[in-house]
């Protein structure tokens, strides 16, 4: 009867610290607690866990991450679409966070592994995600994170002058050229922030651009990597577009085109880094 009794409150117990996230395929995933070991594959998961306070439960991470500056020492283990399978599973991790599109969701699952599948596209995923990484592991710090990350690009976008308000902008992702549409979360600060975004949101967040479709919107300033800053103008026809003939063009550098193209802890700093680019291309233009 004692060892019933046992049983039964050693179960009400494990039952009491199980935790269960819903991940964005909808499917429900059990822990049976919090995750020591954590593996992820993705940047911005990366970031978030680190922005949580658990940046000392990571034993893996995915080739991109490399802020904080701490996860640059841990085992790297490929990305989206080359994740490493047998080293993941040598780091035994409690579970592992990705991408709903990485091509390891069903080998990792298939082998057993615990994997929780989340995709921050807008605003309203990032505020989404870091709910969902906090239940993960366990803290209550996903609301408040948010809030600080909400009220930091409110904050660049009261800092941008009322007369550079409405300027028309092309922000380039990579070459192709693929755009940031205003569906994307780039998008949504841009808006946020008080510009007009040249690519259209109904053709999907980041869409591959003809080249003629930016000649023709003849945006006023655009934003792009300094990697592919010097090709611009050998783009057919690009010479004639406002922003590339006046020089009205930020090329941001490795380390800044990580902090913008990331959807978390790091947005803030993204929406500033917008602002101080309008800010320093359109000084002194008429409004």
């Amino acid at each position: 009867m004692k060892r019933l009794l046992f049983l039964l409150i050693f179960a009400l117990a494990a039952q009491v610290h199980a935790l269960q996230v819903v991940d964005d395929r909808g499917v429900a995933v059990t822990l049976s607690q919090p995750p020591a070991r954590v593996v992820t594959l993705l940047p911005s998961l990366t970031e978030i866990v680190c922005e949580l306070g658990a940046c000392e439960r990571l034993v893996g991470v995915d080739n991109y991450s490399n802020w904080p500056a701490s996860v640059r020492k841990l085992v790297h283990v490929g990305g989206l679409e080359d994740a490493n399978i047998e080293i993941i599973v040598s780091l035994r991790p409690d579970v592992v966070l990705l991408s709903v599109s990485s091509r390891a969701v069903a080998r990792l699952e298939a082998l057993g592994l615990k994997v929780v599948a989340l995709e921050p596209k807008t605003l309203a995923d990032v505020q989404r995600v870091l709910g969902k990484v906090g239940q993960v592991l366990g803290v209550a710090g996903g609301p408040a994170a948010w809030e600080r990350i909400n009220a930091g690009v409110d904050a660049a976008a009261r800092s941008l002058p009322p007369s550079l308000r409405a300027t028309t902008v092309y922000f380039e992702v990579n070459s192709g050229p693929y755009a940031a549409s205003e569906s994307s979360f780039i998008g949504e600060m841009l808006t946020r922030i008080g510009v007009a975004n040249v690519v259209p949101g109904k053709l999907g967040p980041f869409p591959k651009l003809n080249p003629e479709f930016v000649v023709r919107a003849d945006p006023q300033l655009i934003m792009i990597s300094d990697r592919n800053f010097q090709a611009l103008k050998d783009r057919p026809g690009w010479d004639r577009i406002r922003a590339v003939r006046d020089n009205r063009v930020c090329a941001f550098t490795p380390e800044q085109g990580d902090v913008l193209v990331r959807p978390g802890p790091r947005m803030a700093q993204a929406a500033q880094l917008m602002v101080q680019c309008l800010q320093g291309r359109l000084k002194g233009r008429a409004p």
